[in-house]
């Protein structure tokens, strides 16, 4: 008997039109199925209707007891008893003014009755049951003074407190580090061992999917296009969509005619930051973000910098454009770019941020945000002369002219990133900064978008430094790779030699982890 059965499963949104049409799916005692498909796919809908968070219509049965005509109070003990439900964000999903123990303790109680004694007895338990070390101190601390892998430690511990027959698992390592993403699924494979536990883990990952799933479905635009056996449907996939979306985590590198002439050279950046002051106002202790770092990079090439969150990959980025302050040289063009002169540098190196929506600004349509910077670099340049030049760019990205006259909520977030990209080029660069460039989107997005980044770097011989956690971009688009932790590089040299013959440890977890 299924643990879980879905029938004809549709869900309207408030003006009516369907996004889920009539889908149908099983779940057996102690197995993990994972959910895979772009944003829109419906797939989180899908999970919210589960636990009659979002109303739908269909059939929707536990243990086979109809959910969908369950009482407020029934599905008052289904959230959180039965089933227990982690989200994306555990910063958006913890409370910020409470410990995360009395959080903890809270869903214990409620369920289960305990004292608050016992319940937070229970929630230390959880704590280490989830591997938060030092869990005794940690019972006590808020989540702002958690990392983002132990926040999302913390949610999965009070998913578990009343021993759900199901966990739903939305994105739950969409925002980590890879080999913090590697961590929550070990850790969520030795939950079902010892727990017995189905789970349903929704996720646009790929590679984050097959390590964990044992059925998958495939999802688009509310449907099921297929489903099956993890490696069947990774080896043989059957439906287009499914085939795109397995190719999109298999771009390959195209070759660049690269030349062997420098473009820029860092000697011996460091960049502290204050971490505490005495009495008198002078600093006793250093936060060391980059730590006596140096490299090269040539015309046309693309230096790969990949670290974990806290490695000091975008502070060094930062620091070039002159937004973090540094010691040591940075070598442009045989010129030395410093405080006072770093104006002069800004239009030959661009940066594009991690996040288009924060980075664009909503009060200005596309057209203003690509000329602002026409504006101030090229005074000279006429409104007909700006205008045209943005048309030029915008269709370089493979935008519309017709998309100049729209604001960026009118596009998706690729969309957005194009334009972002767009505002730099306009100035014609020979380096361009991507920090990021491709974390928050789609897979298949994020292939449109490197292989998008790779035509321009061959029509315009531009330089690259490319930032990432994700390994298989940095392999995607570097020819040189730098590998950093804690403020200090680790390792450096070809991509080929990274990632064929790493010589330290980290590097190798890395890679293991990504692939």
């Amino acid at each position: 008997m299924n643990l879980l059965e879905v029938k004809n499963l549709s869900i309207n949104v408030s003006n009516g039109r369907e996004v889920v049409h009539g889908i149908n799916f099983s779940l057996k005692q102690g197995e993990i199925l994972g959910i895979v498909g772009e944003s829109g796919s419906g797939k989180s809908l899908t999970a919210l209707s589960i636990l009659g968070l979002f109303p739908s219509h269909g059939s929707i049965k536990l243990s086979g007891t109809e959910i969908q005509t369950a009482s407020e109070k029934q599905l008052q003990e289904l959230r959180g008893g039965k089933i227990g439900f982690i989200f994306q964000e555990p910063m958006s999903s913890l409370n910020p003014l409470h410990k995360i123990g009395h959080q903890i303790a809270e869903t214990i109680i409620s369920h289960r009755g305990l004292s608050a004694k016992q319940a937070l007895k229970e929630a230390l338990s959880l704590l280490q049951k989830v591997g938060i070390k030092d869990a005794e101190k940690r019972i006590n601390a808020y989540p702002f003074e958690l990392s983002g892998g132990q926040r999302q430690r913390v949610m999965i511990a009070m998913a578990i407190a009343n021993n759900p027959q199901i966990l739903i698992a939305d994105e739950p390592t969409t925002a980590l580090d890879v080999t913090v993403q590697e961590q929550i699924i070990n850790l969520l494979l030795d939950l079902r061992k010892q727990m017995n536990m189905a789970i349903i883990f929704i996720s646009h990952d790929l590679a984050v999917i097959r390590k964990i799933a044992d059925r998958v479905l495939v999802m688009k635009d509310g449907k099921i296009v297929e489903s099956g056996a993890t490696e069947t449907v990774f080896n043989t996939p059957q439906n287009s969509y499914t085939k795109t979306l397995i190719n999109s985590i298999n771009i390959l590198k195209n070759n660049n005619n690269e030349s062997t002439e420098q473009l820029l050279s860092a000697q011996n950046i460091k960049v502290h930051f204050p971490l505490k002051r005495n009495f008198w106002g002078r600093v006793t202790q250093w936060v060391k973000a980059v730590d006596d770092i140096s490299f090269l990079i040539n015309k046309g090439q693309t230096l790969g910098i990949v670290g974990e969150s806290g490695s000091g990959k975008s502070t060094l980025g930062l620091s070039l454009v002159g937004i973090n302050k540094y010691e040591g040289k940075f070598i442009y063009q045989n010129q030395c770019i410093k405080t006072n002169n770093i104006k002069n540098f800004r239009r030959q190196i661009q940066i594009v941020f991690q996040d288009p929506y924060n980075s664009l600004n909503p009060r200005m349509n596309v057209e203003e945000i690509i000329c602002e910077g026409l504006i101030v670099n090229f005074p000279k340049l006429s409104k007909q002369e700006c205008r045209q030049r943005v048309v030029d760019v915008i269709n370089e990205v493979g935008l519309s002219s017709e998309d100049i006259e729209k604001y960026p909520h009118q596009f998706s977030g690729g969309q957005r990133q194009r334009i972002a990209i767009a505002r730099a080029l306009v100035l014609e660069p020979q380096l361009l900064i991507l920090d990021e460039p491709t974390s928050a989107l789609d897979v298949t997005i994020q292939a449109q978008i490197l292989n998008l980044l790779q035509k321009i770097q061959n029509r315009r011989q531009i330089s690259y430094i490319f930032i990432s956690h994700d390994m298989k971009a940095i392999k995607t688009m570097s020819d040189t790779v730098i590998v950093m932790k804690d403020g200090k590089i680790v390792e450096q040299g070809s991509t080929k030699q990274i990632f064929e013959h790493p010589h330290e440890q980290y590097t190798q977890q890395l890679i293991a982890a990504a692939y």
